[in-house]
């Protein structure tokens, strides 16, 4: 049984879960926010391909071999978020209702579609709503946990511990929880790696910034990839649908 149970005998109904709370202005923007990151990074948009074709490109090259598929995924991204101008070139072309710093609007485009990327060629379906909640909880790593326990999900079976996300990523998952996951992790990402770090950041070197900020970029995406290596393990053959060349 998943998380949310299968469709035969659901362990948690939509209805068991809490009701997200009316949507004010930061909800708004967090929703915004994740939405863009997501569409971008998964589906693509204009130049930025999408993460199946990244996935599917990587394996071509390495004639099949996932595991060098996934590492080359891996050593591009971090480098893209290395580079700081593709960084914010990316974040110029996803428009939001509120100024955002371009830089992190491109960052979380290119981590997502590294994620799932990643995901992809290890046998998950990213176009599944539960898969797109894990690709998304991903990227705020050990923080998951709380943000599932403040979003009222950390008394659903599976929500915790190792290997919740792959679990996560193959089961069914409501609309309600969806909602939940999205503005919990756009909150987080915005308030907390978009405000007050960055903010606090820049103002010790205000000279330095943007050389060493490209390089805690490159270190964070690497941390984000380390983390979505370890929850998306390979699914054994016959259960996913790996890319094919």
């Amino acid at each position: 049984m998943g998380l949310f149970g299968s469709d035969d005998r659901p362990a948690h109904r939509e209805a068991d879960l809490p009701a997200p709370e009316d949507a004010g202005p930061l909800d708004s923007i967090a929703n915004a926010f994740v939405n863009r990151i997501m569409d971008t990074g998964i589906d693509g948009i204009g130049p930025f391909s999408s993460s199946s074709k990244v996935a599917a490109d990587a394996l071509a090259k390495h004639r099949g071999d996932v595991r060098k598929a996934v590492r080359e995924v891996v050593s591009d991204h971090v480098k893209l978020a290395g580079a700081g101008g593709f960084a914010t070139g990316v974040g110029g072309i996803i428009t939001m209702p509120v100024s955002l710093p371009a830089n992190v609007l491109g960052f979380y485009a290119i981590a997502t579609r590294m994620v799932a990327a990643v995901a992809e060629l290890r046998g998950y379906d990213v176009s599944s709503p539960g898969a797109r909640a894990a690709v998304l909880l991903s990227l705020v790593g050990a923080d998951a946990d709380d943000l599932l326990q403040k979003a009222g999900l950390g008394a659903v079976t599976g929500m915790t511990g190792s290997g919740r996300l792959a679990r996560m990523a193959v089961s069914r998952m409501p609309k309600a929880a969806g909602m939940m996951i999205n503005k919990a992790v756009g909150f987080r990402l915005l308030t907390t790696v978009g405000g007050k770090a960055l903010a606090r950041f820049v103002r010790f070197v205000p000279i330095a910034g943007g050389i060493v900020g490209a390089g805690l970029d490159g270190i964070l995406m690497k941390r984000i990839a380390d983390h979505a290596r370890k929850e998306f393990v390979p699914r054994p053959a016959g259960e996913g649908s790996v890319h094919t060349p």
